[in-house]
């Protein structure tokens, strides 16, 4: 029941850059002024992310997403019910990046990495990232939908009760089965302490290289997801056009999760990453060397989507390849954090260019440029599962 939890709270995040200019028009501000929650809101999403991590490894990922579902809710009504622009700060920007937090890959990945083998680890991890995807591809033209039809008010309170659905989700995740093969492997890292894993992780260089190639990743999907319906909107094309966009970043990002995490398993996952890196490059050259047309807006859509979060199987695969599943939570967390400082740049830069020079070009190109660092970043990593000797450690400590 994880996935209907991934499948709610991350096709709600999706959904928001169709938010920007409605709310906009409403209070009378600038793009920057919208960009800037949403880059609170991911920032606040990573800041939470570690603590909620080792909160889940400790008192179990069930608790954790019940929480986060009422934040989430209670974020998006807020929202809804304000008349003054600075309280979306607080609403959309704080509480829905706490809601965010408790409720996606982290917490979800972690869950499953207790209770998979490990030589099928990135592979779980891309089927639960690709059905998690599913609700891109679902509540983006359901956001467009209700817009149509209601104020992006209505729209809001629409959105907040159904976090109802993932409460429910949640109740089934309270007794996870583990496999015997998963139970051996943690007898083992059960030795470690927390303080000890996250120590080890930060003396190890590959953990540091995958902490800023996932912060690549995620100014690449912030900037996207928060400025590509405004992007397309000034090159006169529909609004139809913008939802079926990024309904399609949706559709196929299930296909390239499975891919990408399938090959993680079957290839050294640092070269599958530098691929991933690459082709997503070429993506966002082609699409901005091109006429942007209704149909470039749509094959766009589809190549970014295969290229999306095929990340996700692919850094937590190496996070758990590397350090084992015990604090798999706490050490993806922390990487997460990376990310999202990566989508705080990204959402807020993007609205900062937009309003100063009337375009988004120059992030467009940063963004290919960053690609071809973070394919690069990857080759060096030590992908080899770590040694851990504690009766040395301690007594060096001692």
């Amino acid at each position: 029941m994880g996935i209907t939890v991934l499948i709610v709270s991350l096709g709600i995040r999706q959904s928001f850059g169709i938010f920007m200019m409605p709310i906009s028009e409403t209070f009378g501000t600038g793009r920057e002024f919208f960009s800037l929650a949403i880059a609170l809101q991911n920032l606040l999403f990573g800041v939470f992310q570690p603590f909620i991590g080792m909160a889940a490894d400790r008192w179990g990922a069930w608790r954790i997403i019940v929480i986060g579902a009422i934040a989430y809710a209670a974020g998006l009504y807020l929202t809804s019910i304000t008349t003054q622009p600075q309280w979306i700060y607080l609403s959309l920007g704080t509480l829905v990046g706490l809601g965010l937090s408790a409720t996606s890959y982290v917490i979800v990945l972690g869950a499953v990495a207790k209770a998979v083998p490990s030589e099928h680890t990135t592979k779980a991890f891309g089927l639960t990232t690709a059905a998690g995807s599913f609700g891109m591809f679902v509540v983006i033209p359901g956001a467009q939908a209700l817009l149509s039809n209601f104020d992006w008010q209505t729209a809001m309170q629409i959105f907040a009760a159904i976090c109802s659905v993932m409460v429910a989700g949640a109740i089934f995740m309270r007794t996870p089965k583990t496999s015997a093969q998963t139970a051996a492997a943690a007898s083992t890292d059960n030795e470690q302490t927390l303080h000890e894993a996250i120590t080890e992780a930060f003396h190890h260089k590959g953990y540091w290289l995958i902490l800023l190639g996932f912060f690549v990743c995620g100014f690449h999907v912030m900037f996207i997801a928060t400025h590509l319906p405004s992007f397309l909107a000034d090159k006169n094309l529909p609004a139809s056009s913008t939802a079926m966009a990024l309904s399609y970043v949706g559709i196929f990002n299930i296909f390239g999760s499975f891919f990408w995490g399938a090959m993680g398993d079957k290839y050294d996952k640092r070269y599958v990453m530098t691929a991933l890196y690459t082709a997503r490059a070429l993506v966002i050259l082609a699409f901005i060397t091109l006429p942007v047309t209704t149909s470039s807006a749509s094959f766009f859509g589809g190549a970014i989507g295969f290229c999306w979060l095929g990340t996700v199987p692919l850094t937590s695969g190496l996070i758990r390849q590397i350090f084992g599943a015990r604090y798999m939570s706490t050490l993806y967390g922390l990487v997460f954090f990376s990310h999202q400082i990566g989508s705080f740049l990204g959402a807020w830069f993007g609205g900062i260019v937009y309003d100063a020079y009337g375009t988004y070009m120059p992030v467009w190109w940063i963004s290919v440029a960053l690609a071809l660092v973070s394919a690069v970043l990857h080759l060096p990593i030590d992908a080899r599962p770590v040694s851990r000797e504690y009766s040395a450690l301690k007594s060096a400590a001692a």
